[in-house]
């Protein structure tokens, strides 16, 4: 059995030798044509990698024949295929600004947008690539409204924009998990929120983040200095307001109830403090008039 096995593993590094050792005889060849045909061959057969290195010594020699159009797209295919997504991106576009009346042309247009769309990094790095392939298909639908990609693309872009909304609501967790006792957190985490809103108003993650809103808001209020927490208080307020009218059955109105009624007694604590303030101040500044008129 043993031996069986090594045989096997001889046989497969003599075949892979044998087929290393011509690929690098078709490189050497000086023929085109047959060069040209064997790197399509590769390339019907799977084998990108070895059809992209062909395409690549072929297309300085096949400038301006009739085999360049298809090598070009060939090329970026296999670029595609081998997820080199930025250069197929380039070969694509490369391709469309130069054989602008071929019949693939549509397509290397939309294969330019889609090898962005598939270059789009991770939810948690770096969007300014998936923000470009969003305007790159977007212009695509905008220029070619009948193409056969148009549905797909749609669906892409929203895929794609799905992808910049859980960004956008991480980075408002983010804030929110480090705001404890950090008012220029809390502060952000508001207004993050709130251009959340604003950017994704359809979201599934509004809900969570209105209730975040409002308790963000309230602590922005527990940890402020006195002079403005009245204010801050009325804000949490409001905000659990907008909670209740447009999540009137939501998960999360008890917990956001109890910080309302807090904020609603602490407001309505300092408006009275802030009222006899007033008054004292008012009764002081009458005695001192009084007393004066008494002197003169």
């Amino acid at each position: 059995m043993q031996r069986t096995h090594k045989f096997l593993l001889f046989i497969l590094f003599a075949l892979t030798l044998s087929a290393c050792s011509n690929f690098e005889k078709i490189r050497k060849m000086t023929d085109e044509k047959k060069k040209y045909d064997a790197a399509i061959r590769f390339f019907k057969k799977g084998h990108y990698d070895k059809a992209s290195i062909l395409f690549e010594e072929l297309l300085p020699i096949l400038t301006g024949t009739d085999q360049q159009e298809i090598a070009t797209f060939y090329q970026a295919y296999c670029d595609y295929h081998t997820g080199n997504y930025e250069m197929a991106n380039f070969h694509f576009k490369r391709f469309a600004e130069t054989f602008a009346r071929s019949e693939h042309y549509e397509e290397a247009v939309y294969m330019s947008a889609y090898a962005l769309y598939k270059n789009s990094p991770q939810f948690n790095l770096d969007q300014s690539g998936t923000i470009t392939a969003i305007n790159e298909l977007q212009n695509f639908i905008n220029n070619y409204p009948d193409s056969k990609f148009r549905d797909e693309t749609s669906d892409l872009i929203k895929e794609l924009r799905k992808k910049l909304e859980q960004k956008a609501y991480e980075k408002v967790k983010l804030y929110y998990k480090t705001s404890e006792f950090n008012i220029a957190s809390l502060k952000s985490a508001v207004i993050e929120i709130n251009n959340f809103q604003k950017d994704y108003p359809d979201s599934d993650y509004n809900e969570e983040l209105a209730f975040l809103k409002v308790q963000s808001q309230y602590d922005l209020a527990q940890s402020t200095i006195e002079s403005k927490q009245k204010e801050r208080f009325d804000d949490a307020i409001k905000f659990y307001q907008d909670l209740v009218d447009k999540y009137p059955k939501s998960d999360f109105l008890e917990k956001a109830e109890k910080l309302y009624d807090i904020s609603f007694k602490e407001s309505d604590r300092i408006a009275k403090l802030e009222a006899e303030y007033k008054a004292a101040k008012e009764k002081s500044n009458t005695s001192k008039v009084g007393a004066g008129d008494k002197q003169k």
